[in-house]
């Protein structure tokens, strides 16, 4: 996939949008000298780019967050150092934009800047196992109230549809044609399909645009289940 200046990944609550920015970033580094990413989830998340912080300063990638992250505090806001994704030019930053409407908004504040300089890819991270999102009409929902929200269109899509530790080839290759539907419906490409890097070789000739990804935060589904039926 061909990298933009800034590159955005929004998806609802347990989509995975985190674990893909932060290895995203990770692979950006390999080409690039200055990576950033910035973590505006800042609404009731599942998962935190903070979570991944040594990891991501290690290979020299720098992480904007909220002070709160990481806390159980919810309080909208972020330092002005987000700013500089959007002054300085010269870095490929990535974005992992809040789940859902709600998360999306605080991304509403950059969105007259990205546009005008035109050189990002926004890309919606589905996932056909999670409750919310198991269909093209439900995700479809979710992805009109983020665009919505943050005031900003999606380019393109990620299917990372798995069932974490449990995730089987088959699993994957099912979720394909769920795939396959929302990007016809939309007419958003799907510009990769995500795997554990131990189903790679399994799927790499099966499955188009197929990207292994490693698991660097992760949480309890169960606790993911129970916390999405109670929004």
């Amino acid at each position: 996939m061909e990298s933009k200046r800034i590159t955005l990944f929004a998806g609802h609550y347990g989509s995975g949008k985190t674990n893909i920015a932060v290895n995203y970033a990770l692979r950006l580094k390999e080409e690039y000298d200055k990576v950033v990413i910035a973590d505006l989830d800042i609404v009731n998340p599942y998962f935190r780019s903070k979570d991944s912080e040594k990891q991501l300063e290690a290979r020299g990638i720098h992480l904007i967050s909220s002070e709160y992250a990481n806390t159980n505090v919810d309080v909208p806001a972020m330092p002005s150092e987000a700013y500089s994704i959007i002054d300085d030019r010269t870095i490929k930053a990535v974005i992992d934009v809040g789940g859902d409407d709600r998360g999306a908004l605080a991304m509403g504040r950059y969105a007259p800047a990205i546009l005008g300089e035109n050189d990002y890819e926004m890309l919606l991270v589905i996932n056909k196992y999670r409750p919310l999102t198991r269909d093209c009409a439900s995700t479809l929902a979710v992805m009109n109230e983020i665009e919505i929200a943050c005031g900003m269109k999606f380019t393109g899509i990620i299917n990372n549809s798995n069932l974490g530790d449990e995730t089987t080839a088959d699993d994957v290759i099912s979720s394909a044609a769920y795939a396959d539907e929302i990007s016809e419906v939309t007419g958003l490409p799907v510009r990769m399909t995500t795997v554990k890097e131990d189903l790679y070789d399994k799927l790499k000739e099966k499955v188009v645009n197929c990207t292994p990804i490693k698991l660097y935060v992760k949480q309890s589904w169960a606790k993911q289940e129970e916390d999405l039926w109670q929004k």
